[in-house]
């Protein structure tokens, strides 16, 4: 494609670590490379002028937020995120879903804690989040079929009924350079049998995704990675990628429960990376969601990760704490 390649530039002879460049219509992205999480298309305590002077290339942000507000159709009228946010650089927007399937089983991290069971509904009111409703999460917060999931806006309570379909044509009002497909996100904790049918529900939603994607994909000039996902069961993961790679995704992101701490995903990329490291799949770049903290970035690149997002090293620096390759 004019508007979307990956080049690898060099392969270690160490590891599967390598060095590669993605040119998008807005700008290249060196990659091993962080991606910095700016959830409602700005990153916190630090303006985009500023970020991009340090190095900053590639830009993840959200489309449930996005979604709730201000809303795909204003950022489309205003031109697309470029304009909206004033910087010409490259982005990236997942499919809401992670969010939405959080309203259920909290974050990751309260996802592991709770072992699975559903987030319970409870009242913000004394929170300084004065916007964010009592009544949008726990056991009836998100309701799922195989067409659609629905659920409510934490702005107002309205329901929100989001498809892969929808998804899609949220992310293309949006305009990022690079979009996900809607999958569906158990929680850590959870039985072979419910997460085998997950697996196969969202490669369903995911073929609808890029369906819809490739209606239009020349004249929008986006790519489009599918979600491996499997947890960490060895099978159900191969089978994921071994499927989805099949598929003309212009890149793989990798999804879905990523185990219980660190030593984990080690061992979950340690077995399943090489499977990426084959034919024409090592022509495309792999993202990592969700992860960077030091131990994992350094696991991710040697393990032949090219990029990977994370809130953890912004919300790290705002308060005061400087991330190095020491720790």
């Amino acid at each position: 494609k004019d508007y979307f390649r990956f080049d690898v530039l060099h392969q270690s002879k160490k590891s599967l670590a390598r060095v590669g460049r993605i040119t998008t219509p807005h700008g290249t992205i060196d990659t091993p490379g962080y991606v910095a999480v700016g959830t409602n298309a700005s990153l916190k305590a630090v303006d985009f002028t500023t970020a991009d002077a340090a190095g900053q290339q590639l830009i993840f942000s959200n489309t449930y937020h996005l979604l709730l507000h201000p809303g795909p159709d204003i950022i489309r009228e205003a031109g697309g995120i470029h304009k909206f946010t004033g910087r010409d650089g490259p982005f990236i927007t997942d499919s809401g879903g992670f969010q939405v399937f959080s309203l259920a089983y909290g974050s990751v991290k309260e996802s592991l804690e709770s072992k699975g069971e559903l987030k319970r509904a409870k009242s913000r009111n004394n929170s300084k989040k004065m916007y964010w409703r009592s009544d949008v999460t726990g056991e009836n917060a998100v309701k799922v079929t195989e067409d659609h999931v629905i659920f409510k806006s934490y702005r107002d309570g309205s329901k929100i009924l989001l498809s892969p379909e929808s998804s899609i044509q949220a992310q293309k009002d949006i305009g990022a350079d690079i979009i996900i497909p809607l999958d569906e996100l158990p929680p850590h904790h959870i039985d072979r049998e419910a997460l085998a049918a997950s697996v196969e529900r969202s490669h369903r939603w995911e073929v609808r995704s890029l369906r819809e994607h490739l209606k239009d994909s020349q004249q929008r000039k986006q790519a489009i990675f599918c979600v491996v996902h499997g947890g960490t069961d060895v099978e159900l993961r191969t089978k994921s990628l071994e499927y989805l790679t099949s598929l003309p995704w212009d890149g793989y992101a990798i999804g879905g429960s990523l185990g219980n701490g660190r030593d984990e995903l080690k061992k979950l990329l340690k077995w399943m990376m090489p499977l990426f490291d084959v034919e024409d799949r090592r022509d495309k770049c792999r993202h990592l969601l969700g992860i960077a903290d030091v131990d994992s970035i350094h696991n991710a690149v040697v393990s032949g990760v090219d990029t990977m997002d994370s809130s953890y090293p912004t919300k790290l620096a705002r308060h005061g704490t400087l991330m190095t390759k020491d720790g």
